[in-house]
């Protein structure tokens, strides 16, 4: 197969993250945005070490349990995968994924382990607690819009006016916004922000609420570049008719080159900027960039596995989780800090993210948690200054895993068990090979579907310390 020849076949399997596997009579070829089962054309783009990669044109034929996708932008927004995939099918496909990517270290080790498949999200739709909205065009010169990137496109947006995986309080939001703006911006009265260009001011639209409490919080993002009055727009929202209540309205700047929302000072509109969501029992105060787990039911079977991987440690044994002393490194904001606290002695959250480290302090004083401790700093450099030693601890990196020379730090505490929590299997899978040659073997595994209908799927996995390796803490 040569670049630019058009090859077609079927989808054997769908590898992590999103990369079809189709088998040719020339070989096999890598496409992404393909279902198991399908029948598709592609270009060729990239045929490397016997490695071929292709563009996908064409679905030629579709497996005989697609269903109809129920959103009407699927195919051209390039948030979501597998709408036409029947909900339990994606499930047992993700497992598999991380399974392949786990097998080899788990087929590595003599001891035996349990892996306990998929844990399904308990809302299938609707279920984001945060939406960061992109402003631009989705053809050159054309009318604003809003929404998501377009499939395949860095600079193509389409406006998402009908998501699904958002309630409807989002929707209508983004169509307020979007009309709101749209008039002035044909008029040539304010612009969006050409990424290429580096010009323009309208550049994201950050929306969070609380799935239990019901707070939203809506921050309008642009550049310096333009001076325009907000308070119009503030206002507008404020007439809508809404599920939730808007508790703040917010203006960030953001003039970095990165195609991020970035908070370089933000000035508030309205009300106030934090809201209310609460987890198992548990109450968390939430900035408009401060990091919490974007599906708050399914968070709450995460960490929930998370406690009871702890408790079932204990579970026969004259031992008490409540006389431990635990690290939760990357806390974020002390999300499985407090919730773990009430079966632990201690919990020591470390983060390098300032802002999520106060979070997590108010949060735990909001909740009369005294037994947890919150440290800001780099996980690398603040394990040398910890004077308590962890009895166990919990990882629950960025999705590029633990910096390596922590890992090893990690690793010579030399902790009977850990607790790691990836949003990452291949990360995870590398990270797992470190830890294996540091004496620690799989116990318990399982993967949790956070995400339904997208690419990504978190993993959960308890290691365990093998008998008769030494340490150097």
């Amino acid at each position: 197969m040569k670049k630019k020849d058009i090859v077609s076949g079927k989808i054997l399997r769908v590898e992590f993250p999103n990369k079809g596997v189709m088998e040719t009579p020339e070989g096999k070829v890598i496409v992404k945005n393909t279902l198991p089962g399908q029948k598709v054309s592609c270009v060729i783009i990239k045929n490397r070490n016997g490695r071929a990669e292709g563009r996908l044109l064409e679905v030629l034929e579709e497996p005989s349990d697609a269903i109809e996708s129920p959103c009407i932008h699927f195919g051209k927004c390039g948030g979501c995968s597998y709408l036409t995939m029947p909900y339990v099918k994606e499930l047992g496909m993700k497992e598999q994924q991380v399974r392949r990517i786990l097998n080899p270290i788990l087929e590595s080790q003599k001891q035996s382990y349990t892996w306990e498949g998929i844990k399904t999200s308990p809302v299938k739709f609707a279920y984001r607690n945060k939406m960061e909205f992109t402003f631009g065009d989705e053809e050159l010169g054309g009318p604003l819009t809003l929404g998501m990137h377009k499939r395949n496109s860095m600079h193509d947006i389409v406006s998402v006016t009908g998501c699904r995986i958002v309630d409807d309080d989002y929707n209508q939001i983004l169509s307020a916004t979007l009309e709101y703006f749209s008039k002035d911006y044909s008029e040539g009265k304010i612009s969006f922000y050409h990424r290429m260009k580096q010009t323009g001011y309208l550049r994201h639209l950050l929306v969070r609420k609380a799935v239990k409490t019901g707070d939203i919080l809506i921050d309008i993002v642009t550049t310096t570049q333009e001076n325009h009055d907000l308070s119009g727009y503030r206002d507008m929202l404020l007439t809508l008719d809404l599920s939730g209540h808007i508790v703040g309205i917010l203006h960030t700047i953001n003039d970095s080159k990165a195609d991020a929302v970035i908070d370089e000072g933000t000035t508030l509109l309205y009300g106030q900027d934090y809201f209310y969501e609460e987890l198992l029992g548990l109450r968390f105060r939430i900035t408009p960039f401060s990091f919490f787990q974007t599906n708050s039911l399914s968070a709450e079977v995460l960490y929930d596995t998370i406690r009871e991987y702890i408790s079932g440690l204990y579970d026969n044994t004259s031992e008490d989780p409540g006389d431990k002393v635990i690290y939760d490194l990357y806390c974020g904001t002390g999300t499985i800090a407090q919730i773990i606290a009430p079966i632990a002695n201690k919990v020591i959250g470390v983060e390098i993210v300032e802002e999520a480290v106060l979070a997590a302090k108010e949060n735990c004083a909001r909740n009369h948690l005294t037994d947890c401790e919150f440290i800001a700093g780099d996980v690398l450099k603040v394990l040398d200054d910890i004077e308590v030693k962890p009895d166990l601890i919990i990882l629950d990196p960025p999705r590029e895993g633990v910096n390596p020379k922590a890992l090893a730090k990690i690793i010579d505490y030399g902790v009977d068990h850990m607790i790691y929590v990836s949003c990452k299997p291949t990360s995870l899978a590398r990270d797992l090979e470190m830890l294996r040659d540091g004496g620690y073997y799989i116990q318990r595994a399982v993967a949790v579907d956070q995400f339904p209908w997208t690419n990504h799927v978190e993993t959960v996995v308890l290691l365990t310390r093998t008998k008769g390796t030494t340490s150097k803490g």
